[in-house]
């Protein structure tokens, strides 16, 4: 076919489709989001703990711009979110990787454990949420089960969950629009 200016149509090729889920969100904005909804909705109460800080230099170039150029972390904060849902209160912490084949522990600190650990003992629900980014993949593993890995990564010098591990004894979270990562109904089939 030739288009009125005698050239002939070029064959344009497309690129395989390719899952857009996340639209280049980060783990992060799609739990902060998905908390908006179930506030927004009056399901739960769920927020992000502000990161104690020591603010140690402010420059002012003008009243209106304040700079902090040195500040340090006060304490070891603990986990990333925590509120309250159907009477029970809710502490996890919201984890990325790019690895494909298993979760670092290095990513979890010894001092998370202990307070994921007292969530636990206090009948509180803990858990994880966990993206592989490269898999486009999120899931939720319980405190339990992460707790068992860590305990072995002591005696065996193991250094992550293998991905299986993690789709065996976790919960795939797929995207939806609204509750992007609808971790409360993985809380209401095993909890409730």
């Amino acid at each position: 076919m030739k288009y009125p200016n005698g050239q002939r149509r070029k064959n344009v090729s497309f690129p395989k489709t390719q899952s857009f889920s996340n639209r280049g969100m980060s783990l992060e904005e799609d739990i902060n989001s998905t908390n908006q909804y179930y506030l927004d909705t009056d399901k739960a109460i769920i927020h992000k703990k502000p990161t104690p800080v020591q603010i140690v230099k402010v420059n002012y170039p003008k009243r209106s711009a304040a700079v902090i150029t040195e500040a340090y972390f006060k304490q070891a904060s603990t986990t990333d979110y925590n509120g309250l849902y159907r009477n029970k209160y809710i502490d996890f912490e919201a984890k990325e990787t790019r690895n494909k084949t298993s979760f670092p522990l290095a990513n979890i600190h010894e001092h998370q454990i202990n307070h994921m650990e007292s969530i636990v003992n206090h009948g509180g629900i803990c858990f994880l949420i966990i993206r592989f980014t490269q898999l486009d993949e999120t899931y939720f593993l319980p405190a339990t089960y992460l707790f068992k890995y860590w305990y072995e990564k002591e005696k065996d010098g193991r250094k992550s969950i293998p991905y299986e591990k993690i789709k065996q004894h976790g919960y795939h979270l797929p995207f939806h629009y609204q509750a992007r990562v609808d971790y409360l109904a993985i809380i209401d089939k095993f909890y409730f």
